[in-house]
């Protein structure tokens, strides 16, 4: 009896050129969605981004120098077939993007990627040392709600 060998995943190599990856794929690009945003400086800076991340499907990384806010929710318009629904009508971002460095090969890893608050917390402190709960976030006052006081020991 012969093991059935898992199947290979294909590679852009794999196909002639001019060939068109959509057929081949399953409309990665059309699963989320990134925004550029500014690169966090300040504390205050990092307590945006603990929202962020407190929503449901967001999470943070950074390509090259640039960071990003990252949401992953599928396009309205995504059909069954991984084809899109307004092809006619799309909107000019889809209609200017390509697959020359598209994510089909899915081998992306970035250097710093935060998919939960405390993530993002742990990366703040490592930067500017741990914060107390009567401290403010600079001049303003700090978006996040103080920590809990400890239960007391029995």
């Amino acid at each position: 009896m012969s093991a059935i060998a898992p199947p290979t995943k294909r590679r852009r190599s794999d196909f002639p050129a001019g060939e068109n990856l959509c057929d081949h794929c399953t409309a990665k690009c059309c699963h989320y969605f990134a925004l550029a945003i500014d690169e966090p400086v300040v504390r205050r800076d990092f307590d945006f981004m603990r929202w962020y991340l407190l929503h449901d499907r967001a999470s943070v990384f950074v390509d090259g120098d640039d960071w990003y806010l990252l949401v992953h929710t599928t396009c309205k318009h995504l059909r069954d077939d991984y084809r899109c629904g307004i092809y006619e009508t799309r909107p000019q971002i889809c209609r200017d993007y390509t697959t020359d460095e598209c994510e089909f090969e899915d081998d992306w890893c970035y250097e710093k990627y935060f998919e939960t608050a405390e993530q993002i917390d742990e990366y703040a402190d490592a930067l500017f040392g741990p914060q107390f709960p009567d401290e403010t976030l600079g001049d303003q006052d700090s978006l996040r709600s103080r920590r809990p006081t400890s239960l007391p020991l029995a």
